[in-house]
């Protein structure tokens, strides 16, 4: 159960280098030889002298392709303001030339020579372009994907991660539970077409202290949503909605589930809808505490690399068939870590046989059961195997009177070494092993008193869950 969190921040705008220099400016004025032809020879129009001055582009714009577009984004360059010659005005007299007179036919001559080069210049730079218009191809064009038929449509090969997302997510819903202690959401999905939502009991909580449960589907409908049943102790509740018709998933056989199978994991990670990640099945029978410090579930847990975030307990954990093969319920944190931070690789998820027989008696009882041998663990032991306490806790017996344990002759301060031949070395160790199992059945545990080790018949008993 989490708070919805702000799934994005806005990046800084980008600082735009300043732009380039500007092109050199043509001088105001400049000196004018002392000797000065009478005469200045013609330019033919087609000659084009040498050292002709660039034209300054207007290359200045500088349009960034790496952010959003906006008025800031584009950034130009002031054209640049080309200096007047000044006017030489001429003397109002009709004398003979004189060197004064020479200067001044230099000067038009000088002008005149201008206006020709300027001319060039610009049938020159049109007959450039039109000859590479010219030289273009006329299918110059970039490749582009050929137009799909009238009524084709996207499709994906059978078993492909694409694929089997698609038949999954219009199944699978997210849930935001808002009451007095703020709002929190997580995930779920169709369990009956009768409007039968399955998710985590952490998640649906506060719907305990009169929160409202709002169901949302993946096409957008949003409906309200009534706990029928739920139980901590495997962190599993069933949620209805006034619905029919809806497509349930598949709950698949979790006991077939090996390590490296292919999986996706189907939900609203930090109220993100309708997200899928893929990843393999790391580890099976991980010992996994789950919910939350109030309420903790044991977990025989199944373990996937998938990225799982807060906001996706509840959700389907599917194999390559689409099949449901756990609920996804947890995620590893660092040492230290005082709140979920987010995926590293290490998620963990509600084997779906033991999510099959909780929910069925969830919706018909409203409560679930749970089994075990009767007897309290000694948390502090630290030795092989693990210990039943030697003394009561807290008014309770070490071994439940007329109990399981009782009845096959475990006494306070034994240690269980194995649970039908599996090596336990942890308290929780043996209690997911217990829990993955039903009430009535019989496991077989090895047990070490005063130095001596015997294998010892249990039947389990049944317990009713908070």
């Amino acid at each position: 159960m989490t708070d919805r969190p702000e799934p994005y921040a806005a990046p800084d705008d980008d600082l735009f280098a300043p732009p380039g220099p500007r092109a050199a400016s043509v001088p105001a004025s400049g000196s004018v030889p002392d000797s000065v032809p009478d005469s200045v020879p013609s330019t033919p129009r087609d000659t084009v002298p040498d050292g002709i001055p660039d034209t300054p582009s207007d290359a200045g714009a500088d349009l960034r392709a790496d952010g959003p577009a906006h008025p800031q984004h584009v950034t130009g360059q002031a054209p640049v303001a080309w200096p007047a010659t000044p006017r030489t005005a001429a003397p109002a007299t009709a004398q003979s030339p004189t060197p004064g007179g020479r200067q001044r036919r230099s000067t038009a001559a000088v002008a005149v020579l201008a206006l020709v080069v300027g001319l060039a210049g610009g049938i020159i730079g049109d007959r450039i372009s039109d000859a590479i218009a010219s030289e273009r191809p006329a299918d110059a064009q970039l490749p582009v994907v050929p137009a799909k038929e009238g009524g084709d449509e996207l499709s994906r090969p059978a078993g492909s991660v694409a694929a089997i997302a698609a038949d999954v997510l219009s199944s699978v819903v997210s849930l935001e539970v808002a009451g007095a202690d703020g709002i929190a959401t997580g995930s779920g999905f169709v369990l009956r077409s009768d409007g039968y939502i399955l998710t985590n009991n952490h998640v649906v909580a506060g719907a305990a202290r009169g929160a409202d449960v709002t169901v949302a589907f993946a096409d957008g409908r949003e409906r309200p949503g009534e706990v029928v049943g739920s139980t901590a102790d495997y962190d599993l509740a069933v949620v209805k909605v006034d619905e029919s018709g809806l497509a349930p998933l598949v709950l698949g056989d979790s006991d077939d589930v090996v390590v490296g199978d292919t999986v996706i994991a189907v939900g609203a990670p930090l109220g993100l809808e309708a997200t899928v990640t893929t990843g393999i099945i790391s580890a099976l029978h991980r010992p996994v505490k789950a919910g939350d410090a109030a309420e903790t579930a044991f977990i025989d847990a199944i373990q996937t690399d998938a990225a799982i975030n807060p906001g996706n307990s509840g959700g389907p954990l599917v194999n390559a068939a689409g099949e449901v093969v756990g609920i996804n319920s947890a995620i590893a944190q660092p040492p230290g870590a005082q709140t979920a931070t987010g995926s590293i690789g290490l998620g963990f998820a509600i084997p779906a046989n033991q999510a099959r027989h909780t929910a069925e008696q969830l919706i018909e009882t409203g409560k679930a059961t749970y089994p075990v041998i009767g007897v309290l663990l000694d948390g502090t032991y630290r030795g092989e195997g693990v210990q039943v306490s030697a003394e009561a806790q807290q008014g309770n017996a070490a071994v439940t009177p007329d109990g399981p344990a009782d009845r096959a002759g475990i006494r306070p301060g034994d240690v269980i070494l194995e649970i039908d031949g599996r090596p336990v070395s942890m308290s929780d160790e043996l209690i997911v092993a217990i829990r993955a199992l039903q009430p009535g059945d019989a496991v077989t545990l090895r047990v070490r008193s005063d130095g001596d080790e015997r294998d010892v018949r249990v039947v389990l008993q049944e317990q009713t869950s908070e």
